[in-house]
């Protein structure tokens, strides 16, 4: 005996609601968008035109879509037909997959995004499932939308750029000797710039149209003769100097891309070429992607921000102000890992921010290592005598304080230096184990205050019980989210080009990570529920199979493609 089934007989629609389960992450979809205030949706209003979808049913799509790993906008446009949660939070509507697109990179939709974070961290709060104590930040790089070898390398343009130059002063000094040209009142004696290029170019067509006018109008044979062969000099230098112009231009609208960066891809002009983790070629080739920067508690991703540059301690500070300037105010405790760990940083957020940064330095773990710590050679061992101002090495020689030097980085940040200098190396028979000076030169000791300082209240912090658990919790915290990312949402790959859009794609991606968190937390705590009353009665066996079913469900239903 089966179940009625017939497809000839008329099946009337019913709300499509009632297919979700309890706890679909449908719903924490839609509460999330649903939260953001009517205010952020304000400049989508328009007085003229067709009206338009409501953003907050495109926001829920897509974000929803994200959810599921599907990133296209024709598949998210394919999941509005046939999705049951899909359907139910468009109520019927199916936008194309060009509007769909169009929206998810629209200017505006950069405030909703921050919007749901903000948002979404006010429940994690008063659920008390944060305790805003601490926040956890760290570092990813992620494959741009571009083509693999599409690269632009700064050195090489400013090697081509450096050759132009020696060539067209060279051809011009010429021309201006030979008088093809006359001499051009010049801006820069060292450079010749592109309007200035484009002058003498013009003024060698001229030339050349005067002497072809010339040889049109003449009837001696050896005349015209003589008259081609004297344009043949303007007529090449004319050639030469169009692709100096063109070169030019290209070669400085090359180094407005470039801004700090050495390098750029041809198809999407904020993406900078760096080393993955993920070398699929086995052979160390560089990618264009994205520096992708989060801060995390409680494995929930809060904020983020996207850097062109390659290397973490860098996007430090920048990326601290972002999160008080658009998410929340920063916590007692910021912990990062010793990429991040510098002068400049620990300085910014112990005196302009006022807050305690457990971050670790890049021989944080070097410099516990017994190896470390019997090096004799290394002056981090060396006797001091604080009355004398000065250092023992390991020949019994000693190193008195010289002078003060400063160092400037590219960045602009000025460090301190205390100069010690031995009174004598030669003949010293340790000395190519102490020292790589050349002969007549002593060893030389650099000691930086302010860093050793800052270095020992590291040690205290991390050694401290209260702090040193906190930073305990750094890799179980931050380092999952970006698995999450990649592995279970498979979010690996940007699916649009330029810093805008990818900072939109990605709140989508990192907003789907942390709802598909929270409704699985939600589920768990609901089966456990379930669990402890079934096991009270007697059909306890019998309800976990439905139980297990909804537990894997409620966050996650692959599209059917």
């Amino acid at each position: 005996m089966f179940k009625q089934y017939n497809m000839n007989q008329v099946v009337l629609p019913m709300d499509v609601e009632m297919k979700l389960q309890e706890n679909d992450i449908a719903y924490a979809v839609h509460e999330l968008v649903e939260s953001i205030p009517d205010e952020a949706f304000s400049e989508f209003l328009r007085d003229t035109g067709c009206p338009a979808y409501h953003p907050r049913m495109m926001m829920k799509a897509i974000l929803c879509a994200y959810t599921q790993s599907v990133f296209s906008g024709r598949k998210i446009e394919a999941l509005l037909k046939d999705s049951v949660r899909m359907m139910w939070l468009a109520q019927g509507y199916e936008p194309s997959y060009r509007t769909i697109n169009r929206f998810r990179v629209h200017p505006s939709v950069k405030k909703l995004l921050r919007q749901g974070f903000v948002q979404f961290r006010s429940r994690l709060v008063q659920e008390d499932i944060i305790d805003e104590e601490a926040i956890f930040i760290d570092g990813t790089k992620i494959e741009a939308n571009a083509n693999k070898f599409t690269f632009v390398w700064r050195k090489a343009v400013e090697k081509y750029s450096a050759s132009l130059i020696e060539k067209s002063n060279r051809m011009y000094d010429e021309l201006v000797e030979k008088e093809v040209i006359p001499e051009i009142k010049r801006e820069n004696p060292e450079e010749l710039t592109v309007d200035e290029l484009s002058t003498i170019a013009e003024t060698l067509e001229e030339k050349v149209e005067e002497f072809t006018q010339k040889i049109e109008e003449s009837e001696d044979v050896s005349e015209r003769k003589q008259m081609r062969s004297e344009r043949k000099e303007p007529k090449q230098a004319h050639k030469q100097f169009k692709d100096f112009v063109a070169r030019k231009q290209k070669y400085e609208r090359d180094m407005e891309i470039f801004g700090e960066r050495n390098s750029y891809s041809k198809t999407d002009h904020d993406a900078t070429f760096m080393r993955m983790k993920d070398d699929y070629m086995k052979n160390g080739q560089l990618k264009a992607g994205y520096n992708i920067q989060i801060a995390t508690e409680g494995q929930y991703a809060l904020a983020y921000d996207i850097f062109p540059n390659p290397t973490d301690m860098r996007t430090f500070r920048p990326f601290l102000d972002r999160i008080e300037e658009d998410f929340f105010e920063l916590p007692k405790y910021i912990v990062a890992d010793g990429g991040y760990g510098s002068e400049e940083n620990y300085e910014d957020v112990l005196e302009n921010r006022e807050r305690e940064p457990l971050i670790t330095y890049n021989s944080y773990r070097k410099e516990k290592k017994k190896s470390f710590q019997k090096n004799e050679f290394h002056s981090a061992n060396w006797a001091y005598n604080e009355k004398e101002d000065a250092y023992t090495c390991p020949n019994g020689k000693r190193l008195p304080f010289r002078y003060r030097s400063q160092k400037t980085d590219r960045n602009g940040y000025q460090r301190e230096f205390k100069v010690y200098e031995c009174e004598d190396c030669t003949g010293c028979p340790l000395r190519s184990q102490c020292t790589k000076a050349k002969e007549g030169h002593n060893r030389k000791i650099y000691y930086n205050e302010k860093w050793e300082h800052q270095k020992k209240m590291v040690k205290e912090k991390l050694s401290d019980e209260k702090t040193g658990e906190i930073y305990g919790k750094r890799k179980v915290d931050v380092e999952p989210v970006f698995g999450y990312l990649k592995a279970n949402l498979c979010f690996t790959r940007m699916s649009v080009r330029g810093k805008e859009c990818v900072e939109n794609e990605l709140g989508f991606a990192f907003l789907a990570v942390i709802l598909r968190k929270y409704t699985a937390r939600n589920v768990n705590r609901l089966t456990n529920e379930e669990i402890r009353s079934a096991k009270k009665g007697s059909g306890h066996q019998n309800s976990m199979p439905g139980t297990l079913f909804l537990l894997s469900s409620a966050s996650y239903v692959p599209a059917s493609f």
